[in-house]
């Protein structure tokens, strides 16, 4: 099944960008179909055979500069690339966000014999990335964690436990949040990628309501020694590396959210216009159709929202407002579209055999992950001088 045809869609898309969006998708139909997807999300495992394919077409390479050995696409590009693989799965995308943004954006302070040694394999699709930053005590105030990395001649020994971090069961290595400066708040903080099968690491899965597929994990580091020449930047001046990703990172949860809209859309559409009461296809009922006209404004909005901060970011703006209310109108407008989708199909929606219960338990998170709504609504307001 493919998206309800809408000339829409294609407004404002270069004809390479609308290629692209057609061609992940029918990679993913072929390699990562819906039953494939549902087996996996019960089971608990990561997508391993569609993430190696979307590597072996490139898409790995997509966000990062061609000097990398990437394809130096655009924010409109990146934009547009996770709202379609988002559209076929949202934890898929997930998946290729971890490593290609989240770890991979932390990647670019590294020096140029660390990106030499990681890059190939992780445009190969060989070398997986998690970022660890949120700890127990510590979330939305990134400053205040607690995780040390001490000097040691020519290591730094890492002790601390982060949580809720994504994929890093099956990363092969972790870009890591730290403190080497206890007392110096945002100003002592570095980021070093650790080897994940460092003496001294564990990682042990968490159970969550959704994104089972590519679950969360807590990581615990136990006196790990990570060499200095894999300090991610500057010592003290991981903060700055931090702000500078927040509006891809913002930009990129938003079109996750405006592809998973649509198919929740597309999906509780096919259902309606084959159910039947009183002798009434029930899309005839108001009530029904309203609810549809709600969710395609909504979508419609999220998407809206979205390419215009990218366009922005592509022409060199820093539109740190626009990619947060960007996430939010997105993220929160995917939780209620997944709500609304299990309200038109009833029961069915509800049970485990569809699809639908699904994007209800993986929209859930996006109004919490990459900054809760709350703390977006504060920095929107503060971005108002207010």
């Amino acid at each position: 099944m493919m998206a309800m045809q809408d000339p829409g869609r294609d407004f404002g898309l270069t004809d390479e960008q609308r290629m692209m969006r057609d061609s992940v998708q029918a990679l993913l139909a072929r390699v990562l179909p819906r039953e494939r997807i549902r087996a996996l999300d019960e089971a608990g495992e990561f997508p391993f055979d569609a993430y190696e394919a979307l590597a072996r077409d490139g898409w790995l390479g997509l966000p990062f500069p061609t000097a990398m050995g990437g394809a130096g696409g655009s924010f409109k590009d990146l934009a547009v690339f996770v709202e379609a693989v988002s559209w076929h799965s949202a934890q898929m995308a997930s998946a290729w966000l971890t490593t290609a943004i989240y770890g991979g954006r932390q990647l670019l302070g590294g020096s140029e014999a660390l990106k030499a040694e990681i890059m190939p394999g992780l445009l190969r699709g060989e070398t997986r990335l998690a970022f660890c930053l949120t700890e127990p005590h510590t979330g939305s105030d990134a400053a205040a964690i607690r995780t040390r990395a001490v000097q040691d001649g020519g290591d730094f020994v890492i002790t601390g436990q982060k949580i809720y971090i994504t994929c890093a069961h099956v990363a092969h290595h972790l870009a890591v949040v730290t403190k080497t400066e206890a007392d110096a708040g945002h100003r002592g903080i570095t980021v070093f990628l650790v080897d994940a099968r460092s003496p001294g690491l564990t990682i042990r899965p968490l159970r969550a309501l959704g994104r089972r597929m590519i679950h969360v994990n807590e990581v615990f580091f136990d006196n790990v020694r990570v060499p200095a020449a894999r300090m991610l930047g500057g010592r003290g001046q991981g903060w700055s590396n931090l702000m500078r990703g927040l509006n891809v990172e913002r930009l990129c949860l938003a079109a996750a959210a405006s592809g998973n809209c649509q198919r929740i859309i597309d999906d509780a559409r096919d259902f309606a216009l084959e159910r039947t009461a009183f002798g009434r296809r029930i899309t005839e009922f108001q009530a029904v159709a309203h609810k549809f006209a709600d969710m395609r404004m909504m979508a419609e909005a999220a998407r809206a929202l979205t390419y215009r901060a990218a366009e922005m970011m592509d022409a060199g703006l820093d539109p740190v407002s626009e990619t947060t209310i960007a996430k939010v109108v997105a993220t929160e407008n995917n939780s209620r579209c997944a709500d609304m989708g299990i309200q038109i199909m009833g029961g069915a929606g509800y049970m485990m055999d569809h699809d639908m219960q699904m994007y209800f338990r993986d929209a859930r998170v996006g109004t919490i992950g990459g900054g809760t709504s709350e703390i977006m609504r504060g920095i929107i307001a503060r971005r108002m001088g207010l």
